[in-house]
């Protein structure tokens, strides 16, 4: 066993998210105020939209969004079988029934698998921009208009990712989660970006009780709110969003390029247009590799190198969803094959050139 681990995610606070933390701790003002406003001002600016409203987690974004658009019982939303479990937890949430469509060999929600899933309960397509990757939006974009459908981006992988130049979080709705391993974090938070005041209205007031002025409740409600000690956190992070991407694609680059001819592992490939935010770095480990993906892991662990397994089972293969009535469940066997093989490998910016080395070598070292 190597002494010294490379983990494959690290949680860096610097010297000024320690004094904006400080700054708010003396203000006294500690819930939701000031910090939060220039978050979501600039968060907004950032991703090329007229509201960003923040909000505690990014799960809860993803409900609260769909409660803003009214979904609920007897409404459907087509999404992505592979991805982490908040996704379709979400859609339950609100009452809605879960759909599954395939994905394609980019992880990410494949819009001709959508299609022919789509029915006059569907109110909803919702892609997840998975591993910090943009889904094939404009075609999104064209099939929910095209149906007068919602179009929710899951974003909580993909802060400051772009397809065609333009933001993720642009298309539709946008929700990005702020939890401690993100590109951009604060332990635990969340963020709705949208260019649609209404719905930007409806966010802000379900956020808050159901109040748009104190005592004023319009709607039943939730205490949906981010405090200005976690906006505090994520406010330098968010003025460093483009270096850290950058050093994201350069240590991607890095594997990509040291890795392209180990037998047996298939490498993430970026398609044209696409701005890749590598919030992980994702191989697969197929068929033709000399060990199995569990064995791959764990060899790699002994030389040092911890690998991450997102995600080991589609969303709905455990016993809690797949009898649930509202989860129904297509053949989706690109996402079956891609939970089988999907294996992460250390990309975030704390690592060092001879970090990269040691990776290189020690996958190398086992598939070969």
């Amino acid at each position: 066993m190597t002494a010294t681990q490379i983990p494959i995610s690290v949680v860096a606070i610097g010297d000024e998210e320690e004094q904006l933390v400080l700054e708010v701790l003396r203000s006294g003002r500690l819930a939701q105020g000031p910090k939060v406003e220039e978050l979501e001002r600039r968060f907004a600016a950032a991703h090329d939209v007229e509201h960003a409203i923040a909000v505690n987690n990014g799960t809860t974004a993803l409900v609260a969004t769909l409660q803003g658009l009214g979904i609920g019982p007897g409404d459907e939303v087509i999404t992505t079988p592979f991805s982490f479990v908040a996704t379709l937890n979400a859609i339950l949430e609100t009452g809605a029934t879960a759909r599954f469509a395939d994905i394609g060999d980019d992880f990410c929600l494949d819009p001709a698998a959508v299609e022919p899933l789509l029915g006059d309960r569907t109110r909803v397509v919702m892609p997840v921009h998975l591993y910090g990757l943009p889904a094939d939006l404009p075609r999104f974009d064209q099939l929910t208009r095209d149906r007068g459908l919602a179009l929710v981006e899951d974003s909580a992988q993909a802060h400051g990712a772009r397809i065609d130049g333009r933001s993720v979080g642009s298309f539709g709705a946008g929700c990005f989660s702020f939890y401690a391993t993100k590109n951009v974090m604060c332990g635990e938070g969340g963020m709705i970006t949208t260019n649609d005041a209404a719905l930007a209205d409806r966010i802000r007031v379900l956020r808050n009780q159901g109040m748009r002025a104190q005592y004023e409740y319009e709607v039943p409600g939730h205490n949906y709110r981010l405090t200005d000690l976690q906006a505090a956190i994520a406010l330098p992070q968010l003025g460093r969003l483009a270096q850290i991407n950058e050093a994201r694609r350069s240590n991607a680059a890095y594997l990509s390029e040291h890795l392209r001819d180990v037998p047996g592992l298939r490498l993430p490939e970026v398609p044209a247009g696409r701005e890749h935010v590598f919030h992980q770095y994702t191989v697969r480990v197929t068929a033709e590799a000399s060990v199995d993906r569990a064995g791959f892991v764990a060899a790699l662990g002994e030389r040092g190198v911890r690998a991450g397994i997102y995600y080991p089972r589609l969303m709905h293969d455990y016993d809690c969803y797949r009898e649930h009535p509202r989860v129904v469940v297509d053949e989706t066997p690109v996402a079956l094959q891609a939970a089988a093989e999907a294996v992460s490998l250390p990309v975030h910016p704390q690592l060092s050139g001879a970090d990269l080395e040691r990776i290189v070598a020690a996958v190398t070292e086992v598939l070969r």
